[in-house]
């Protein structure tokens, strides 16, 4: 993982900011791929493109969202 994507250096406010920006991408990005699907304007590269990029955004909003969340011993 890149220095820029680490989040274990990051303090929790920072993650928190972070965060929010990162679902604010990825729900700009389902809205781009819809319109394109929509359209029917985009090539199959163009969406596999956004689609990874969303995921990519998925699994780093998990990881901050995990790293945020206290553990809770039961």
């Amino acid at each position: 993982m890149n220095a820029q994507n680490d989040i274990s250096m990051k303090t929790d406010e920072v993650l928190r900011v972070e965060l929010e920006v990162f679902r604010q991408q990825h729900r700009d990005l389902d809205d781009a791929i819809r319109a394109l699907q929509d359209r029917g304007t985009a090539d199959q590269l163009t969406l596999q493109r956004l689609k990874k990029q969303k995921l990519r955004l998925k699994d780093l909003i998990a990881a901050i969202e995990d790293r945020l969340t206290p553990d809770i011993i039961a």
